[in-house]
């Protein structure tokens, strides 16, 4: 018996198609419902993306309850006050830590400062006109320094340092700082103040926050004032530094303060001070200032209740600040003495606490402590018969800070980089 020949089937292009199709419809079908994953190329594990980490965010102590009319100013309060017969004495002070990201001259100092000075805060030079130019780095490098010039008397005699008002516009030769809150540019040449370098600061100060006033109000018309300070603080300072024709791009947080004074504060009344900018490595900023009306001759203490002496701490650039009013500045280490009796503080112990007068802060026991060490600095002495020595420059500052409140206690360590700068008068 003869088997029949199989028959052979032949699909049709169109059959393969819709075959096609169909195990195409499927696959997709399956894979959304979750019976097939895709196929994942495995990504080799040095590539891999490990997820970061949260950086863990720091306690912040409690703030300080400042009246409105403490953080506002005018522009006839950033303009020239000195000529008022009865203001001798103005400064605007500029400094800056440049230690943002990218920075070139990384953690280096720099400070300008224009000063028109009593005349008899440097008796018998008739050149009481001052600009500071000082730029110092980690490993005690130091440019810069400081210059005094002559003062005219009389319409027709020109001063070295002249300003103007409105506004922030002040010239000392070459060199001059312009500009109204919250924005001013400052640009000096050390010109022959640096024998050895040249060096050129060309800087753009931002603050972010408003400022404070220090001494005085605007409740009070401080700028009709014959006594008055504020301060911004937290600043962003971009520009470039150039020293001997070699310029760096840098970048960090800064300072400004503008101060007057009246003739009744006279140097035998004030017979020097201690002033320190401090950026701290947590982003936190401190500033201090003391004053000593006492002649070192006699005592170089302060008291613990010290209505001349200020210690700030802010934690957001100076949008909010903790005030401290109970200061204790001990002087723990000094420089070779510069008069009979007299030497250049090197390192201060300073703490700080609520005074009677803060109750809200008292309440959470907070206290703060640093040690400030003047680790690079300029030094000029005007001796006979001025005997005033200034010291200008670069400090380090570690410390603590402690407070207790619905969390519990919190002890945290403080490390920063700051200016320094200190004056010492034998009279």
């Amino acid at each position: 018996m003869k088997r029949k020949p199989k028959t052979k089937v032949k699909l049709k292009k169109i059959d393969v198609v819709i075959v096609i199709v169909l195990i195409i419809i499927a696959g997709l079908v399956l894979t959304k419902a979750g019976y097939i994953s895709p196929f994942e190329e495995e990504t080799p594990a040095d590539e891999r993306v490990v997820p970061e980490e949260p950086t863990p965010v720091l306690p912040t102590p409690p703030n300080s309850l400042i009246a409105g009319n403490m953080r506002s100013i005018s522009p006839d309060d950033e303009g020239m006050h000195y000529d008022k017969i009865s203001v001798c004495r103005e400064w605007w002070y500029f400094t800056a830590v440049f230690n943002a990201e990218g920075s070139e001259l990384n953690n280096w100092v720099v400070t300008v400062s224009f000063n028109h000075m009593a005349r008899g805060d440097l008796l018998g030079t008739n050149k009481p006109d001052l600009l500071v130019i000082t730029l110092h780095g980690p490993n005690r490098e130091e440019y810069g320094g400081m210059v005094n010039n002559e003062r005219g008397l009389g319409l027709f005699q020109q001063s070295t340092l002249k300003a103007k008002t409105p506004g922030v516009s002040v010239t000392y030769e070459d060199s001059w700082t312009e500009g109204d809150a919250p924005s001013w540019h400052v640009y000096a040449e050390d010109n022959e103040i640096d024998i050895h370098h040249d060096l050129i600061v060309d800087l753009q100060f931002f603050a972010p926050s408003d400022p404070l006033w220090t001494l005085g109000d605007t409740i009070l018309q401080s700028s009709s004032r014959n006594l008055a300070s504020y301060i911004f603080t937290g600043c962003n300072v971009t520009g470039t530094i150039t020293i001997d024709n070699m310029e760096y791009n840098v970048h960090g947080i800064g300072h400004h303060e503008h101060s007057w004074s009246p003739n009744v504060v006279t140097k035998g009344l004030i017979n020097g001070w201690d002033w320190s900018h401090i950026v701290l490595e947590n982003g936190w900023t401190l500033y201090f200032s003391n004053y000593y009306p006492t002649p070192q001759y006699l005592s170089s203490k302060t008291s613990n209740l010290n209505p001349y002496g200020t210690l700030l701490l802010s934690t957001d650039n100076g949008v909010t600040f903790t005030t401290l009013n109970d200061i204790n500045a001990e002087i723990t280490a000094t420089d070779d003495r510069i008069f009979p009796f007299v030497k250049m503080p090197s390192s201060l112990t300073i703490t700080g606490s609520p005074d009677l007068l803060q109750p809200f802060l008292s309440t959470y026991d907070i206290e703060l402590t640093i040690d400030l060490t003047a680790q690079n600095t300029f030094e000029k002495i005007w001796k006979f018969p001025a005997y005033v020595g200034m010291k200008v420059g670069r400090s380090i500052v570690h410390g603590t800070i402690t407070w207790n409140d619905d969390e519990g206690y919190h002890e945290l360590e403080l490390y920063g980089v700051g200016s320094f700068w200190s004056m010492r008068a034998l009279l």
